[in-house]
């Protein structure tokens, strides 16, 4: 229905009635629960392609902070954690992806789930929240809830859980919060929760996806209902941001008096709307008010949960539905707040559909021709946050910000007991000074509608922002000044040719041109973006001071690029987008979209071996810009040394793959290998890539559970060593070891193994290559087999030498490692610790055993050790064990790290977690493992534990 038709009062109810008729309607049965790797919904197929892109970051964290007075069980907090992941799978659900397609599959339930406990006074709590809050997730991995709590006193602690938006949304906030008070009030009364099973999000995902068949009369209704809309054009800002990328927000709130949202409501109730629908129509007026446009679209969220099928469903439910209004002819707001209704309702009536399916459909016309994407706007209402609700305490919730837009811009109406309009904003999207007006017009104009909503538009408070003062300087080159990497620039505009720029760097490793161009192409019109950056060693000028044009380098006629990247790169856009390109035909328009950008730019770093995102494809988006780019990768590349002259290497010249290189014990390979300057190829997925990447370390991409990737990186090394390891799935461990080995055929293998291996030997002391005693945990038999398969095949078919170093607790300064404290063994005594709680520990000769402790390794010597087995392969087992530490020595030790009061007994009792009695002889690698200062224990178990984490 056209958004300016006029409708009778019976139409409207007839429509409301539809609405609610349809909301009622119970959803389909859910399909029997099939197990195994599901598809993505296609929300889920969002977040997954923003954070291919790198464009997720935190702005697709939901962090969930609540301050808690009174006492806190945290053995039940911990337990209420673990008993939720187990329920709801979708918490527990990690993202692949095979032949381009992405897919989703549950991992096991973890065992425990503690959460990690840090000091803190409430001062300094918020710099805290924000850093864990920014923390990103590896969705390869499984984005498990963090779970974080500070404590500022004995009955003071602010509890944060941050999750991943592609699990969850804010209906599944209120589940789990609920769901998370019931299990922790079970938990502290030593009962079980009586809680029905939930349905799964997987199921939901099936269904979705065996019904996008049944959604082209819905497609068809978005197509003709957006059919011409233009996305909208914001005043963008004169100097982007210097401190972050495109997603960096701003925010200006206007208080507002409390009288105000029950005004907007009760002209809701007036018109037949609600307070959203009102406060929508605010945001479509201080829309049009801002951009004098008539012609608006804003995006809402609408949701997918229908039915009591549904109740309790933990997952992401949520659509974008565009709605659109026409605000011209100077309408009264109350008519305005009709029409809204009218559009909004008119969208929920295909509110099923998919948007990136509306944008499938919408192609080319989803952008404009610069890459604005066709939604910019967003608007809502916010009403009282969740809180987690625990007995016996109070609860106040804490804003945590990510401080990242997700649109360029958003209203909110801040329905609570205190009341505010809200502008948000993406700050290298939207002038600041545009915005700061714009905030406090927002604020007037809900205001004003408030008190007299017969007020036509052009009554509001509002306005277009006037244009900026005009300079010399054209406005690239104005933005080219502005960046901290150039010295100096200049714009030209040579007659019957494309506008020209030219910059000088202001030292060696500066922005590449295509950067310069890039970050241009985000802030300029279309028409003000250079054709080309060209870099100079000094601009030259005129005996005024001018640049001089008759020195400075022209840009001839362009040919087409020539060449095996060029030629690569053709390839691929005709490949995907099913049509021949030429140079300078625009990715967009020849139909492509987020998951094609991802799939081409995977083709092509697969063909090329040079890296590519698909950010790279969206952002430079022709052939001839894509082979320009990969072409300047490949020049930095060719220019990098890949040996310094301060590290000679070794006499064995190769290629070393790692693997784990994102974990604390590979980080500390990665630096080791460095160190002797050796060339590096580390194994990891895309998205943490970012991790491990340095001077000297090429990235391959793959994980444990892609064995075809494994094969290829084993294949592309003269040396492995493979340090990763899943920890909770042995069969995974194993199975890539059996891929690693078949692929392996020259130079030496390194396996990181585990003293686990051992099991419960019968003596103290145990020596290398011992026989193992039972019984040995399934972590351990899978070592077991994975030294069994490597050792079998060393030595074989041109295969060198084999060595699987077998470690005990690793320590270090890293944040992987620090984790490892919380852990086992440790973790009792470190939690207990922290608490304030009793360390109860077995007394030296109960069962007839003299000593009980830890074997423990740091992190630096074990990587010296394992590198050191490249050059002289130990054939067999070997041992990295920097000493041993008693149970008693270690709390005594931790308590006084973490300033406890702990009291330190002895039982005749073993808890399983403290029966180590063990001593580890090794001697093959005691060179490589004789400490250097500061790896004595004591000292890295105090930077473990440092100032962070007190």
């Amino acid at each position: 229905m056209p958004t300016d038709t006029p409708t009778t009062a019976a139409l409207q109810e007839e429509l409301l009635r539809r609405a609610r008729s349809r909301a009622a309607r119970p959803a389909p049965a859910p399909e029997t629960v099939r197990h195994g790797p599901a598809p993505l919904s296609h929300a889920q197929r969002r977040m997954w392609l923003m954070d291919r892109l790198g464009q997720g970051g935190a702005s697709y964290s939901v962090p969930f902070a609540t301050r808690l007075r009174g006492p806190l069980d945290l053995d039940a907090l911990a337990s209420a954690l673990t008993a939720l992941v187990r329920r709801h799978e979708i918490l527990r659900t990690r993202y692949g992806q095979q032949d381009g397609e992405p897919y989703q599959e549950v991992l096991p339930a973890p065992e425990a789930m503690a959460p990690r406990v840090v000091e803190t006074a409430a001062e300094g709590a918020g710099g805290l929240l924000a850093e864990e809050a920014h923390r990103p997730f590896d969705l390869a991995a499984g984005p498990v809830p963090r779970a974080l709590v500070l404590r500022h006193g004995p009955q003071d602690h602010t509890i944060l859980l941050t999750f991943h938006h592609i699990a969850l949304d804010g209906a599944s906030l209120e589940t789990v919060a609920g769901e998370l008070a019931e299990l922790y009030t079970a938990a502290t009364g030593g009962t079980a929760a009586e809680q029905p099973a939930p349905p799964q999000y997987a199921d939901f995902a099936r269904r979705e996806q065996a019904a996008t068949d049944r959604l082209e009369q819905g497609l068809r209704h978005w197509e003709a209902l957006l059919d011409g809309i233009s996305p909208l054009r914001l005043p963008r800002p004169a100097h982007p941001p210097a401190d972050g990328g495109t997603r960096s927000a701003g925010t200006h709130t206007a208080p507002l008096d409390p009288r105000v949202p029950a005004a907007l409501r009760e002209l809701g109730r007036q018109r037949r709307a609600t307070l959203f629908t009102v406060a929508l129509a605010a945001g479509f007026a201080a829309l049009h008010r801002f951009t004098g446009q008539d012609d608006l679209v804003i995006g809402v969220a609408g949701s997918h949960r229908q039915g009591a099928e549904m109740r309790g469903l933990v997952g992401l439910c949520v659509n974008t539905l565009p709605v659109r209004v026409n605000a011209g002819g100077d309408p009264s707001f109350t008519v305005l707040v009709e029409r809204v209704r009218e559009a909004l309702l008119d969208a929920q009536q295909s509110r099923e559909v998919p948007f990136d399916l509306i944008l499938e459909r919408l192609g080319a016309a989803a952008r404009d021709t610069d890459g604005t994407a066709l939604i910019r706007v967003s608007a809502d209402v916010l009403g009282e946050p969740t809180t987690l609700r625990l007995p016996g305490t109070v609860s106040e919730y804490v804003e945590v910000g990510a401080g990242e837009a997700k649109f360029d811009l958003s209203f909110a109406l801040v329905d609570t007991d205190a009341p505010a309009g809200l502008v948000q904003y993406g700050r290298a999207a939207l002038d600041e000074e545009a915005a700061a007006a714009l905030g406090v017009h927002y604020g007037a104009l809900l205001t004003a509608v408030a008190d007299d909503p017969d007020l036509r538009l052009s009554q509001l408070p509002g306005a277009v922002p006037a244009p900026r003062d005009e300079t010399d300087a054209h406005p690239a080159e104005t933005l080219l000044r502005a960046h901290p990497g150039v010295a100096e620039a200049a714009v030209l505009a040579p007659a019957g040719g494309p506008l020209l720029a030219y910059a000088v760097l202001r030292g060696i490793g500066g922005p590449t041109p295509a950067e310069l161009r890039s970050r241009l192409r985000a802030v300029l019109a279309p028409e003000l973006v250079p054709a080309a950056v060209t870099l100079l060693d000094a601009l030259p000028r005129t005996t005024d001071g001018a640049p001089d044009p008759a020195r400075l380098p022209g840009l001839p006629s362009a040919p087409a690029p020539e060449g095996a990247r060029a030629e690569a790169v053709a390839e691929g856009f005709a490949a995907l987008l099913g049509r021949q390109p030429r140079p300078d035909d625009d990715f967009f328009l020849l139909g492509g979209h987020s998951l094609v950008a991802v799939q081409l730019a995977e083709r092509l770093r697969g063909a090329l071996k040079l890296p590519l995102t698909g950010l790279d494809i969206m952002q430079a988006r022709t052939p001839r810009a894509v082979t320009a780019l990969l072409d300047a990768r490949a020049e930095e590349r060719a220019a990098a040394p890949t040996v310094t002259a301060s590290r000679p290497r070794r006499s064995r010249e190769g290629t070393v793959l790692v693997t784990g290189g994102t974990g604390g014990v590979g980080a500390f390979v990665l630096r080791e290998l460095a160190a002797q300057g050796r060339p590096v190829l580390a194994l990891a997925r895309p998205e943490s890539a970012h991790l491990v990447a340095g001077d000297g370390v090429d990235v391959i991409e793959g994980d444990l559970t892609d064995v075809a990737g494994l094969r290829k990186a084993v294949e592309s090394a003269d040396a492995v060593i493979h340090a990763a390891c899943t920890f909770t799935r042995p069969e995974v461990d194993v199975t890539a070891m059996a891929a690693m080995v078949g692929a392996w055929s020259r130079g030496p293998f390194v396996f990181v193994s585990s003293v686990d291996a051992y099991g419960h030997p019968a003596g103290e002391w145990v020596a290398e290559e011992s026989a193992p005693g039972q019984p040995l945990s399934p972590y351990g038999q899978a070592k077991l087999d994975c030294e069994a398969l490597l050792l079998r095949a060393a030595g074989s078919q041109g295969r060198g030498g084999a060595s699987a170093v077998r470690s005990p607790l690793v320590w270090g300064p890293h944040q992987r490692l620090r984790d490892q404290l919380r852990w086992g063994a440790t973790g009792l005594l470190y939690q207990a610790a922290r608490e304030g709680r009793p360390l109860v520990l077995p007394r030296p000769g109960t069962g007839g055993h003299a000593w009980f402790g830890a074997a423990w390794v740091h992190a630096a010597a074990l990587a010296r050790s394992v590198v050191s087995c490249l050059d002289a392969p130990v054939h067999g087992v070997a041992n990295a064990v920097s000493g041993h530490v008693t149970w008693r020595d270690l709390a005594a030790t931790l308590t006084e790290l973490l300033g406890s009061d702990s009291e330190i007994r002895e039982a005749d009792e073993v808890h399983p977690d403290l029966d180590h009695r063990w001593h580890y002889h090794a001697d093959r690698l005691s060179p490589s493992l004789r400490l250097q200062p500061g790896e004595d224990w004591r000292s890295v178990l105090a930077e473990m534990a440092g100032p962070s984490e007190r």
